[in-house]
């Protein structure tokens, strides 16, 4: 068997993949500097730097111009998605929380793309299940918590158009998911990973950036 893990990524080569990548604009730099000043305990929860490059490169790769993203927080995903859709797109953000979204709704205005973003504070489950059934959703992210993974995944699904793209975060688990005797988040991470590799209806790859991402097309 070939390993494909030989190199480890060391501070330095995460700070030198950070410099070879796109920089965050200065909306998305205070953002995230925002997030763990004032919310230190939670801030692990916001979408590590380097992915909202990848989000705003994937929306535009696919063409998204309806995006559903599922957890918010305090905005950085959806403020770089956002960024990428063109000016008709548009972003619907589901959350629970009015506080933490509050950072992301003030970054929006800021960064002037505030029109390009819906939010809707309720239980995700109640708002997917309140969208159209038929296939309209260009991209989804997903990135909320975790035991209800697979009930996103199966309202998520059947609305996204063939081609469609759903990025999924967390998958790795902090390395949990390969424990055996995992339970609570991470047994259900891993049993979301197992759907989702089962999943016929879609082509997915599972992929070693930040704590794990999955990226998921309809056939």
């Amino acid at each position: 068997m070939t390993k494909g893990n030989s190199t480890k990524i060391t501070d330095e080569l995460y700070a030198y993949m950070l410099a070879h990548n796109p920089p965050l604009d200065a909306v998305q730099r205070e953002l995230v500097e925002t997030t763990y000043a004032r919310l230190p305990e939670h801030a692990g929860m916001q979408s590590a730097e380097e992915q909202g490059p990848l989000l705003a490169f994937l929306v535009r790769l696919t063409g998204a111009r309806h995006i559903v993203e599922v957890g918010t927080f305090t905005g950085f995903s959806a403020l770089a998605m956002a960024q990428a859709l063109p000016a008709d797109g548009r972003l619907i953000a589901c959350d629970v929380s009015e506080e933490w979204t509050a950072y992301g709704r003030e970054a929006w205005q800021k960064a002037g793309v505030a029109d390009r973003i819906d939010l809707r504070i309720a239980p995700a489950l109640d708002t997917l299940r309140a969208m159209p059934e038929e296939p309209h959703i260009d991209f989804a992210y997903l990135d909320a918590d975790k035991g209800n993974y697979i009930a996103y995944w199966e309202e998520l699904v059947p609305r996204l158009r063939p081609g469609g793209v759903i990025t999924t975060d967390n998958v790795l688990f902090h390395g949990r998911v390969t424990d055996p005797d995992a339970t609570g988040a991470a047994k259900a991470i891993q049993e979301f990973n197992d759907h989702v590799s089962a999943d016929a209806r879609m082509d997915s790859v599972l992929l070693t950036v930040s704590d794990g991402l999955t990226l998921s097309r309809k056939r």
